[in-house]
């Protein structure tokens, strides 16, 4: 199902002639007095003419902006393509983050090409390895709906990267872990791009086991018996108005060397109509991507694999289609959930919340050092924090780390409060508790909701515990930017790869 998009990654050190590509490809900058032209492998001559003409080629150096020139004889490649990297400052490094957009966006406006060399500054591997990623990011499309592909062009498949650091011993591990970042980054946004008529919660559950094979996890999955069977009551409650009976499944790596033991929940509702609540039907086409969250979570517990680090990851995804139906859930039913717990159903387009309850409860019983939760939760997040900014909450010892970790990967997260006047507005009178309260504030609330279901661990002490909400951030309905494309994001696989980086080096 998910046919994703790869490239080859290599570094080149000296003669451009002798890796000769389609196009070379030099970063400019926003200067205090108009464009900068910033360190590049052209011989002085060619560098110095080429600065004195990038106004009157109406090049700016703004971020996103690539404009392709003749190539010169010197780079071995027909085309030369000046690209922006945004503000720059004198003796200032341009940051990973910046290399990385630059990167990807000029890879992501060359497809067509096969092969692109990059030359952008490098002071250290970090930022080769920033330079990588953004290729990786920025080689993406999805096309395997299409008849016919007549005027649509393929990602390019292979990027040099030009840097004196090409000999670095330390180098080659980072282009791998690039490589792979790429390809789990990539998985999400296929899965988050395909059409709810062929993703429900079967054949996503099949998809976990395809992109699953070759790497070290298990797979195991629950059908809708065994999820009954066993108490499963807020997927079935959310799933049992689909004809498309839910799913949950359960992807373990569980290296023999682990340091430390993490579990990602992620909400994957493979279509959200509102079920009986039904939403307006301007945007619904969109709730395709209400699967996000565990397409993060198995891409992420993917990546950990292929990378081999020490920890023991487990993703739980938490499947079902949201539909209104003479079976689905009303308004004023009450569900018991897994463990126990009883939830009195005001609103059925709170459903998320209700099928993460079930995995949180899953994944406390097996007593992990973290545990972490990803999800399309709330509109309200973005009425908090745009389309753009994800928000986390929950323990300080996870959210922290998770800022910093966001930070380091490139990406946006906030820290937001979860305020304890928020919990009695989710007082039932009928059951242990509602799912929905306060609707100002309604990100931290469903927040709120979500932890009345994290465990203890075996010191009887909660289980540490954050939430992520990436309404906004994982589905992009405007113009490309960067190396994010329409559509599906891929958003926070990289901060939760960079988490368990993070994590295994305090340790």
């Amino acid at each position: 199902m998910v046919k994703n998009t790869e490239i080859n990654l290599s570094a080149i050190a000296r003669d451009l002639k002798k890796a000769a590509s389609d196009a070379v490809v030099i970063g400019v900058g926003q200067g205090a007095d108009g464009p900068v032209l910033l360190e590049n492998p052209l011989t002085a001559k060619s560098a110095e003419a080429l600065a004195d003409s990038l106004k009157v080629l109406g090049i700016t150096g703004a971020a996103d902006q690539a404009v392709r020139l003749p190539g010169l004889p010197e780079t071995g490649s027909g085309v030369l393509v000046l690209a922006g990297v945004g503000k720059v400052s004198d003796g200032q490094r341009l940051s990973g983050e910046a290399l990385r957009r630059a990167a990807g966006s000029a890879v992501r406006q060359l497809a067509g090409l096969s092969s692109v060399t990059l030359a952008f500054p490098t002071a250290d591997v970090a930022d080769v390895a920033a330079v990588a990623e953004g290729a990786a990011l920025g080689a993406y499309s999805f096309t395997e709906h299409r008849s016919s592909k007549d005027g649509l062009k393929d990602p390019v498949s292979s990027v040099a990267i030009f840097t004196e650091l090409a000999g670095d011993k330390e180098l080659e591990p980072a282009l791998k872990r690039a490589s792979l970042l790429g390809r789990a980054v990539n998985a999400t946004r296929s899965l988050v791009n395909q059409p709810p008529s062929h993703l429900y919660p079967e054949t996503f559950a099949d998809a976990a086991k395809e992109l699953s094979k070759g790497l070290p996890v298990k797979v195991t999955v629950w059908d809708e018996k065994r999820l009954e069977k066993e108490g499963f009551g807020g997927i079935m409650g959310v799933g049992k108005g689909s004809a498309r009976q839910p799913r949950l499944v359960k992807v373990e790596y569980a290296p023999a060397k682990a340091t430390s033991k993490i579990a990602l929940v992620g909400k994957g509702i493979t279509f959200d109509t509102g079920g009986i609540s039904i939403k307006p039907a301007l945007g619904m086409g969109d709730m395709k991507s209400d699967m996000a969250g565990a397409a993060v979570v198995l891409n992420t517990v993917l990546a950990l694999a292929g990378l081999g680090l020490p920890v023991k990851a487990t993703a739980w995804l938490c499947i079902a289609e949201n539909m209104p139906s003479g079976a689905a859930s009303r308004p004023a039913d009450v569900l018991t959930m897994f463990g126990g717990k009883t939830v009195e159903v005001l609103n059925t387009d709170a459903e998320g919340r209700l099928v993460m309850a079930d995995g949180i409860v899953a994944a406390s019983q097996e007593y992990p050092d973290a545990i972490i939760d990803v999800a399309t939760l709330t509109g309200a997040q973005l009425i908090a924090l745009g389309n753009r900014t994800a928000g986390v909450m929950g323990a300080d010892s996870v959210t922290g780390p998770l800022k910093a970790a966001a930070d380091r990967a490139g990406e946006l997260i906030w820290p937001m409060p979860l305020p304890e006047e928020l919990r009695p507005s989710l007082d039932s009178q009928v059951a242990d508790l509602a799912n929905i309260g306060e609707r100002h504030g309604g990100m931290m609330t469903a927040a709120v909701f979500l932890r009345e279901f994290v465990g203890k661990g075996k010191d009887g002490q909660p289980i540490p515990w954050a939430h992520i909400d990436i309404a906004g951030p994982s589905f992009n309905n405007g113009a490309p930017y960067g190396y994010t494309p329409k559509q599906g994001t891929g958003c926070t696989v990289r901060t939760l790869v960079a988490y368990v980086e993070d994590l295994l080096a305090r340790a």
